[in-house]
């Protein structure tokens, strides 16, 4: 149906909204309470929109839309659906996907603590997001000295007579020797899901009584213990300023826009004390939304992943969907929360005083960025004269391959800008004409198809500048990822690697480019045209650029070698399982990526996955624990019949 028709067939009814470019790619989502006026009012007269919601128009060839009942449930299915397509128009937290937690995972008869990147539903508490790995290693790491919880990689805990090396330096309380009971260990458990709710108070006033009554049963090893507790979490709260004396929970928000970075600061108060902060950075685009729906898309983007919602939510503006988004996390917390924007007292204060602290986040790091521009460019212009290039190598491209034994050999470009990774252009890739662990003809291939490809994108470039029609506008610049030629070409090893490179180049007819190898060992840069090497000096800034660049490339090249040889792995382990296909097989390494996550699942993990049963999860696991049990593989595999055949021929499809 064209766009003109679903234009005009739109319910008065509330939903979702999904706008898509001419490639079908979702660039917007929205929701409504009237979807019939929201949406045609994107179609009216641009006089009165912003320069980014011209731009989304610009681009919009179709529209889908999702029926709800009330608008909070299309608030709730809005928010997933921006997660899930991450449109190029919507705010957005970045990065949100990689936002470390803590998980307590209180479904194990002794739970862990312990950071994890991935949000189940398993039973566990996750507490977060965090903005870095960094701050959740520290609270992992007070915690530890806190309470010795176990932190083995095993779900269940062994019974066995000799505790581990972590009991005897006090790190655990060795639950798999019987130190301690469950009911012991779930009440310290408790303990540490008290501290990272933020109520320290209750924390104290709870293990104190514990103390004294330990201290009345003489059980004096105990006291001192919860006594030395105590003392510790005291130390913690005599750090954190108080904010009111209410006591009330609440979290404060503040926002500051710069010119090209917006951030979202909040302030953790747990009984009357700030006991946190985290800031968070939304994408570019932001600066075109008024400061209410750029609180409105923060508000619902991190509340949809805390998991603690307090009663009270301070911010700096009034939200136009206050009244949806109260009612939505009403409904996620169990009780009340208000969403207040005070105008005076003690209230404005405290909201300034984020929005100041969002304030200096942007300009710490636009300080940094323009530090480390600068640095760049210096290293850039050290860099040209050392090596004697007729211009600054301002676009660096950096090759490396990586390989084990001649398996799974892969290669990587990385791409710097400025003296900065521009991490877009960063390519990886599989090698398909070498046999063996051949480095040199490994690189030869890809640099060859590297510049092939680039090549063949600038033709296409060119046909459709001088006005050729051939190719679509859109369809070109979506594809033309190569074009970009580098000033300058470093290859991660010696003359060999170079050779090969430099061959590949002459062939293609971009042998203009410059290429020099750096050799690990001792940092010596080498070119073709010279015997000897090109020693740059240990502290200048254009060898700690090379450098930087090509620990990137073997990053990026280790990384995904060991991504394929971990699939690899897990291939292998399940060829030969009754029942299971291609496709079953994909759907296992998509949803655990390694055997040891597969090991270590449970039954009812691996029965979730969709296509599984319970009888086929226990022979895969069967499978990778010593052996199905006995007859399920047969009665499975005559169970399936057909199925499992229908699996194996789309798998191959596919």
């Amino acid at each position: 149906m064209e766009l003109a028709e679903k234009l005009k067939l739109l319910p008065d009814k509330p939903g979702v909204y999904l706008m898509k470019d001419p490639s079908g790619k979702v660039i917007y989502v929205g929701k409504a309470i009237s979807l019939k006026n929201r949406v045609r009012s994107y179609f009216q007269s641009p006089a009165g929109m912003s320069p980014k919601v011209r731009a989304m128009v610009s681009h919009i060839a179709d529209l889908d839309y999702i029926l709800t009942d009330s608008e909070v449930e299309a608030l709730i299915l809005e928010s997933s659906l921006i997660k899930e397509n991450r449109p190029k128009y919507n705010i957005d937290l970045r990065d949100d996907k990689s936002y470390p937690f803590i998980k307590v995972t209180l479904d194990e008869e002794f739970p862990r603590v312990l950071m994890t990147r991935n949000l189940k539903k398993d039973g566990a508490r996750y507490f977060g997001p965090y903005t870095s790995s960094g701050s959740v290693k520290e609270t992992l790491k007070l915690l530890k000295q806190l309470f010795p919880f176990r932190s083995c990689q095993k779900k269940t805990v062994d019974r066995k007579h000799r505790p581990c090396l972590n009991a005897h330096i006090h790190q655990c309380l060795a639950p798999c020797s019987g130190n301690i009971s469950q009911g012991e260990y779930i009440q310290m458990i408790s303990s540490i899901v008290l501290f990272l709710e933020g109520r320290q108070t209750d924390l104290i006033r709870r293990l104190a009584g514990e103390m004294e009554q330990a201290a009345e049963n003489l059980e004096f090893e105990r006291a001192a213990r919860l006594r030395d507790q105590v003392q510790a979490l005291e130390n913690v709260v005599e750090k954190q300023k108080i904010a009111s004396v209410t006591g009330v929970d609440r979290d404060i928000i503040g926002v500051h826009r710069g010119e090209d970075e917006t951030c979202a600061q909040v302030f953790f108060v747990r009984q009357g004390r700030v006991v946190g902060r985290q800031h968070f950075l939304l994408q570019e685009g932001a600066e075109d939304e008024t400061d209410g729906d750029v609180l409105a898309a923060f508000l619902k983007q991190y509340y949809s992943l805390a998991d603690y919602i307090p009663r009270e939510i301070f911010l700096p503006a009034d939200v136009h969907e206050a009244g949806t988004i109260g009612e939505w996390l009403t409904g996620r917390r169990g009780g009340k929360v208000r969403l207040k924007a005070p105008k005076r007292g003690d209230g404005r204060q405290l909201v300034e005083l984020v929005v100041k602290n969002a304030r200096r986040v942007v300009e710490e790091r636009r300080a940094a960025r323009d530090e480390n521009r600068q640095e760049g460019l210096e290293a850039l212009e050290e860099l040209k004269h050392a090596l004697g290039l007729t211009g600054t190598p301002y676009r660096i491209e950096c090759y490396d391959i990586s390989n084990t034994g001649g398996a799974e050999s892969v290669g990587s470009m990385v791409v710097f800008e400025g003296g900065r990774p521009y991490k877009p252009a960063y390519r990886k890739f599989k090698i398909k004409g070498v046999a063996g662990p051949d480095d040199f003809a490994s690189m030869a291939e890809v640099i060859g198809r590297r510049f092939r490809r680039g090549l063949e994108e600038r033709e296409r470039l060119d046909a459709l500048d001088e006005g050729w029609g051939r190719f679509p506008v859109e369809a070109v610049h979506d594809n033309a990822r190569f074009a970009s030629f580098p000033d300058l070409v470093i290859v991660d090893g010696g003359k060999g690697q170079l050779g090969a490179a430099r061959e590949a180049m002459r062939e293609l007819g971009v042998a203009d480019i410059p290429a020099y190898g750096l050799a690990k060992e001792f940092e010596h840069l080498f070119t073709e045209n010279l015997p000897d090497p090109i020693i740059l000096p240990r502290r200048s800034k254009a060898l700690r650029l090379l450098q930087q660049i090509r620990d990137e490339a073997h990053r990026f090249a280790i990384t995904y070698h060991r991504n394929l040889r971990g699939k690899a792995s897990l291939t292998s382990v399940l060829d030969g399982v009754s029942g299971l296909g291609p496709k079953r097989k994909a759907l296992l390494l998509k949803h655990f990526g390694s055997v040891r996550r597969l090991r270590e699942a449970s039954l009812d993990e691996v029965a979730a996955v969709p296509g599984f049963s319970r009888r086929l999860a226990e022979v895969v696991l069967g499978q990778l624990k010593g052996g199905a049990p006995e007859g399920v593989g047969e009665k499975l595999g005559r169970g399936i019949g057909d199925k499992s055949r229908e699996g194996n021929r789309l798998g191959s499809e596919d």
